[in-house]
Protein backbone atom coordinates (compact mmCIF):
# COMPACT_ATOMS: atom_id res chain seq x y z
CA UNK A 1 0.00 0.00 0.00
CA UNK A 2 2.99 2.65 0.69
CA UNK A 3 6.87 2.22 -0.86
CA UNK A 4 7.88 3.27 2.20
CA UNK A 5 5.59 1.68 5.15
CA UNK A 6 6.06 3.38 9.10
CA UNK A 7 5.93 0.83 11.67
CA UNK A 8 4.33 3.15 14.95
CA UNK A 9 5.12 2.98 18.33
CA UNK A 10 3.97 0.16 20.59
CA UNK A 11 2.56 -2.15 17.45
CA UNK A 12 -0.32 0.86 17.23
CA UNK A 13 -1.92 -0.18 13.92
CA UNK A 14 -1.92 3.89 12.45
CA UNK A 15 -0.82 7.49 13.69
CA UNK A 16 -2.94 10.45 13.86
CA UNK A 17 -2.55 13.77 14.50
CA UNK A 18 -5.25 16.90 14.86
CA UNK A 19 -3.78 19.94 13.89
CA UNK A 20 -5.12 23.27 13.90
CA UNK A 21 -3.98 26.54 12.61
CA UNK A 22 -5.12 29.54 14.95
CA UNK A 23 -5.35 32.13 11.94
CA UNK A 24 -8.05 34.38 14.02
CA UNK A 25 -9.05 37.42 12.52
CA UNK A 26 -5.14 37.79 10.75
CA UNK A 27 -7.00 36.76 7.56
CA UNK A 28 -8.87 39.66 6.85
CA UNK A 29 -7.02 42.08 8.34
CA UNK A 30 -3.80 41.24 6.22
CA UNK A 31 -6.31 40.23 2.94
CA UNK A 32 -8.13 43.94 3.17
CA UNK A 33 -5.87 46.04 4.99
CA UNK A 34 -7.14 49.27 3.50
CA UNK A 35 -10.79 49.09 5.94
CA UNK A 36 -10.18 45.48 7.93
CA UNK A 37 -11.35 47.42 10.86
CA UNK A 38 -14.80 48.69 9.13
CA UNK A 39 -15.33 44.65 7.87
CA UNK A 40 -17.07 43.76 11.67
CA UNK A 41 -18.65 40.72 10.41
CA UNK A 42 -15.13 38.16 9.44
CA UNK A 43 -13.39 39.90 12.21
CA UNK A 44 -15.81 39.00 14.65
CA UNK A 45 -16.22 35.36 12.57
CA UNK A 46 -11.61 34.99 13.15
CA UNK A 47 -11.83 35.93 16.46
CA UNK A 48 -14.48 33.50 17.43
CA UNK A 49 -11.32 30.91 16.80
CA UNK A 50 -9.55 31.74 19.62
CA UNK A 51 -12.21 33.30 22.12
CA UNK A 52 -14.73 30.50 21.97
CA UNK A 53 -13.56 27.45 19.58
CA UNK A 54 -10.08 26.94 21.16
CA UNK A 55 -11.69 26.70 24.69
CA UNK A 56 -14.15 24.29 23.07
CA UNK A 57 -11.51 21.78 21.45
CA UNK A 58 -9.26 21.91 24.74
CA UNK A 59 -11.80 20.73 26.69
CA UNK A 60 -12.45 18.14 24.52
CA UNK A 61 -8.81 17.13 24.60
CA UNK A 62 -8.62 17.07 28.21
CA UNK A 63 -11.85 14.62 28.37
CA UNK A 64 -9.70 12.28 25.86
CA UNK A 65 -6.52 12.70 27.39
CA UNK A 66 -4.75 13.91 23.88
CA UNK A 67 -1.90 16.06 23.77
CA UNK A 68 -2.15 17.44 19.93
CA UNK A 69 -0.59 20.68 17.55
CA UNK A 70 -1.96 24.36 16.94
CA UNK A 71 -0.25 26.53 14.89
CA UNK A 72 -0.40 30.29 15.42
CA UNK A 73 0.81 32.97 13.67
CA UNK A 74 3.24 35.50 15.43
CA UNK A 75 1.10 38.18 15.55
CA UNK A 76 -1.98 36.48 16.44
CA UNK A 77 -0.35 34.79 19.88
CA UNK A 78 0.55 38.36 20.64
CA UNK A 79 -3.16 39.59 20.26
CA UNK A 80 -4.45 36.41 22.07
CA UNK A 81 -1.94 35.63 24.80
CA UNK A 82 -4.51 34.13 26.85
CA UNK A 83 -4.83 31.41 24.34
CA UNK A 84 -1.40 30.83 23.84
CA UNK A 85 -1.21 30.15 28.15
CA UNK A 86 -4.15 28.02 27.46
CA UNK A 87 -2.56 25.86 25.04
CA UNK A 88 0.65 25.40 26.71
CA UNK A 89 -1.26 24.83 30.36
CA UNK A 90 -2.29 21.93 28.63
CA UNK A 91 0.95 20.61 27.21
CA UNK A 92 0.01 21.26 23.85
CA UNK A 93 2.15 22.10 20.74
CA UNK A 94 2.26 25.41 19.02
CA UNK A 95 4.18 25.65 15.72
CA UNK A 96 5.25 28.47 13.56
CA UNK A 97 2.82 29.87 11.02
CA UNK A 98 4.07 33.05 9.92
CA UNK A 99 3.84 36.77 11.28
CA UNK A 100 0.32 37.71 10.06
CA UNK A 101 -0.74 34.75 7.47
CA UNK A 102 0.95 36.66 4.78
CA UNK A 103 1.40 34.81 1.73
CA UNK A 104 5.02 33.97 1.32
CA UNK A 105 4.50 34.17 -2.52
CA UNK A 106 3.25 37.89 -2.08
CA UNK A 107 6.49 39.77 -1.35
CA UNK A 108 10.18 39.72 -1.68
CA UNK A 109 11.94 36.64 0.55
CA UNK A 110 13.82 39.65 2.26
CA UNK A 111 10.43 40.72 3.81
CA UNK A 112 9.67 37.10 4.45
CA UNK A 113 13.08 36.11 6.22
CA UNK A 114 12.18 39.58 8.34
CA UNK A 115 8.76 38.43 9.52
CA UNK A 116 9.57 34.89 9.79
CA UNK A 117 12.02 36.31 12.39
CA UNK A 118 9.29 38.34 14.38
CA UNK A 119 7.34 35.71 14.48
CA UNK A 120 10.45 33.07 15.86
CA UNK A 121 10.88 35.68 18.96
CA UNK A 122 7.81 35.73 19.76
CA UNK A 123 7.29 32.09 20.06
CA UNK A 124 10.31 32.32 22.09
CA UNK A 125 9.40 34.95 24.11
CA UNK A 126 5.74 33.64 24.72
CA UNK A 127 6.40 29.72 25.33
CA UNK A 128 10.20 29.62 26.26
CA UNK A 129 11.55 27.86 23.29
CA UNK A 130 11.85 27.92 19.61
CA UNK A 131 9.01 26.02 17.78
CA UNK A 132 9.90 22.37 16.23
CA UNK A 133 7.48 22.63 13.06
CA UNK A 134 6.61 25.06 10.44
CA UNK A 135 3.33 25.54 8.28
CA UNK A 136 3.34 27.87 5.42
CA UNK A 137 0.07 30.15 5.03
CA UNK A 138 -2.11 28.52 2.37
CA UNK A 139 1.04 25.91 2.09
CA UNK A 140 3.26 28.32 0.08
CA UNK A 141 6.33 27.18 1.16
CA UNK A 142 9.38 28.32 -1.02
CA UNK A 143 13.00 27.10 -1.21
CA UNK A 144 14.21 30.33 0.49
CA UNK A 145 11.80 29.18 3.80
CA UNK A 146 13.36 25.47 3.60
CA UNK A 147 16.38 26.86 3.86
CA UNK A 148 15.19 29.28 6.92
CA UNK A 149 13.52 25.91 8.54
CA UNK A 150 17.28 24.22 8.48
CA UNK A 151 19.60 27.26 9.27
CA UNK A 152 16.89 27.84 12.95
CA UNK A 153 17.30 24.28 13.20
CA UNK A 154 13.47 23.28 12.96
CA UNK A 155 12.22 19.15 13.08
CA UNK A 156 9.66 19.36 10.50
CA UNK A 157 7.41 21.23 7.93
CA UNK A 158 4.23 20.50 7.21
CA UNK A 159 3.14 22.00 3.70
CA UNK A 160 4.54 20.23 1.04
CA UNK A 161 2.58 16.86 0.05
CA UNK A 162 4.72 15.02 -1.97
CA UNK A 163 3.73 11.52 0.24
CA UNK A 164 0.66 10.31 2.42
CA UNK A 165 3.32 9.68 4.95
CA UNK A 166 6.14 11.62 6.52
CA UNK A 167 9.15 11.49 4.83
CA UNK A 168 12.82 12.90 5.00
CA UNK A 169 13.70 16.36 2.69
CA UNK A 170 17.10 16.17 1.82
CA UNK A 171 18.50 19.90 0.57
CA UNK A 172 22.03 20.94 -0.11
CA UNK A 173 21.85 23.01 3.21
CA UNK A 174 20.51 20.06 4.96
CA UNK A 175 17.49 18.28 5.58
CA UNK A 176 13.90 18.04 7.91
CA UNK A 177 11.16 15.66 8.14
CA UNK A 178 7.72 16.03 6.19
CA UNK A 179 4.69 16.11 7.62
CA UNK A 180 2.49 16.06 4.60
CA UNK A 181 -0.86 17.52 4.15
CA UNK A 182 -3.37 17.33 1.51
CA UNK A 183 -6.63 19.60 0.39
CA UNK A 184 -8.52 16.59 1.31
CA UNK A 185 -8.38 16.82 4.58
CA UNK A 186 -8.46 20.49 4.79
CA UNK A 187 -11.96 21.93 6.49
CA UNK A 188 -11.12 25.56 4.09
CA UNK A 189 -13.45 23.25 1.16
CA UNK A 190 -16.36 22.43 2.96
CA UNK A 191 -16.96 24.79 5.51
CA UNK A 192 -15.61 28.03 4.48
CA UNK A 193 -17.30 31.04 3.15
CA UNK A 194 -15.06 34.48 3.45
CA UNK A 195 -16.40 37.14 0.35
CA UNK A 196 -13.73 39.34 1.66
CA UNK A 197 -11.43 36.94 0.69
CA UNK A 198 -12.79 36.13 -3.02
CA UNK A 199 -14.06 32.53 -1.76
CA UNK A 200 -17.71 32.25 -1.91
CA UNK A 201 -18.68 28.31 -1.78
CA UNK A 202 -21.81 26.40 -0.74
CA UNK A 203 -21.32 25.35 2.53
CA UNK A 204 -21.36 21.68 3.74
CA UNK A 205 -23.39 20.61 6.92
CA UNK A 206 -21.34 19.56 9.65
CA UNK A 207 -21.80 15.25 9.63
CA UNK A 208 -21.55 15.79 4.95
CA UNK A 209 -18.40 17.94 5.23
CA UNK A 210 -16.78 15.78 8.43
CA UNK A 211 -17.81 12.74 6.58
CA UNK A 212 -14.56 13.59 4.02
CA UNK A 213 -12.33 13.25 6.81
CA UNK A 214 -13.52 10.27 8.63
CA UNK A 215 -13.35 8.76 4.92
CA UNK A 216 -9.65 9.75 4.72
CA UNK A 217 -9.06 8.68 8.21
CA UNK A 218 -10.73 4.98 7.59
CA UNK A 219 -8.12 4.58 4.73
CA UNK A 220 -5.71 5.48 6.34
CA UNK A 221 -6.36 2.61 9.21
CA UNK A 222 -6.94 0.28 6.93
CA UNK A 223 -3.61 0.70 5.23
CA UNK A 224 -1.22 1.36 8.79
CA UNK A 225 -0.71 5.16 7.67
CA UNK A 226 -0.95 8.43 9.26
CA UNK A 227 -4.01 10.61 9.38
CA UNK A 228 -4.07 14.27 9.94
CA UNK A 229 -6.63 16.93 9.38
CA UNK A 230 -5.98 20.64 8.78
CA UNK A 231 -8.67 22.64 10.80
CA UNK A 232 -9.27 26.09 11.65
CA UNK A 233 -10.85 26.75 15.01
CA UNK A 234 -13.69 29.43 13.75
CA UNK A 235 -14.66 26.57 11.00
CA UNK A 236 -14.48 23.27 12.53
CA UNK A 237 -14.65 24.84 16.24
CA UNK A 238 -18.42 25.49 15.84
CA UNK A 239 -20.88 23.55 17.90
CA UNK A 240 -22.29 21.24 15.41
CA UNK A 241 -19.13 20.61 13.48
CA UNK A 242 -16.72 19.90 16.42
CA UNK A 243 -19.68 17.84 17.40
CA UNK A 244 -19.44 15.69 14.67
CA UNK A 245 -15.55 15.74 14.80
CA UNK A 246 -15.28 14.77 18.38
CA UNK A 247 -17.55 11.43 18.45
CA UNK A 248 -15.13 10.45 15.69
CA UNK A 249 -12.07 11.09 17.93
CA UNK A 250 -13.95 9.10 20.86
CA UNK A 251 -14.45 5.96 18.67
CA UNK A 252 -10.96 6.78 18.03
CA UNK A 253 -9.61 6.75 21.57
CA UNK A 254 -12.23 3.74 22.25
CA UNK A 255 -10.18 1.90 19.64
CA UNK A 256 -7.01 1.46 21.60
CA UNK A 257 -4.85 0.49 18.28
CA UNK A 258 -4.26 4.64 17.25
CA UNK A 259 -1.13 6.63 18.22
CA UNK A 260 -3.27 10.09 18.39
CA UNK A 261 -0.41 12.32 19.75
CA UNK A 262 1.53 16.13 18.44
CA UNK A 263 3.27 16.96 15.10
CA UNK A 264 6.35 16.86 16.92
CA UNK A 265 6.34 13.20 18.28
CA UNK A 266 5.62 12.39 14.85
CA UNK A 267 8.19 13.79 13.56
CA UNK A 268 10.65 12.19 16.17
CA UNK A 269 9.43 9.17 15.55
CA UNK A 270 9.54 9.49 11.73
CA UNK A 271 13.49 10.62 11.96
CA UNK A 272 14.19 7.90 14.62
CA UNK A 273 13.30 5.27 11.23
CA UNK A 274 16.44 6.50 9.73
CA UNK A 275 17.63 5.44 6.65
CA UNK A 276 13.54 3.44 6.20
CA UNK A 277 12.16 6.72 5.92
CA UNK A 278 11.53 7.73 2.05
CA UNK A 279 14.31 10.60 0.75
CA UNK A 280 12.58 13.34 -0.93
CA UNK A 281 15.84 15.24 -2.56
CA UNK A 282 15.06 19.24 -2.91
CA UNK A 283 17.28 21.75 -5.11
CA UNK A 284 17.27 24.89 -2.41
CA UNK A 285 20.48 26.35 -3.72
CA UNK A 286 23.76 26.80 -1.68
CA UNK A 287 22.65 30.44 -0.17
CA UNK A 288 21.95 30.96 3.26
CA UNK A 289 18.12 31.44 2.99
CA UNK A 290 18.59 35.33 5.01
CA UNK A 291 20.71 37.37 2.59
CA UNK A 292 23.46 38.55 4.22
CA UNK A 293 24.22 41.92 5.84
CA UNK A 294 26.31 44.34 4.04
Amino acid sequence: MFLHPISWPNGKKCAASVTFDIDADSLVRVGRPKDAELRLQPISMGRYGPTVAVPRILETYRRLELTQTFFMPGWVMEQYPDTVEAILKDGHEIGHHSWAHEDPMEHSDEVEAELFGRALDTHIKMTGRKPRGYRAPVYSITPAIVNRLIEHDFLYDSSMMADDLPYDVVTPNGSLIEVPPHWGTDDWPPFAHMGELDYIMPVRGPSDGIKAFIEEFDAMYEAGGFWMPVLHPFLTGRLARWRELERHLERIVEQGDVWLTSMESIAEHAKSTGSRLRKENLDTGSAPATPPTP
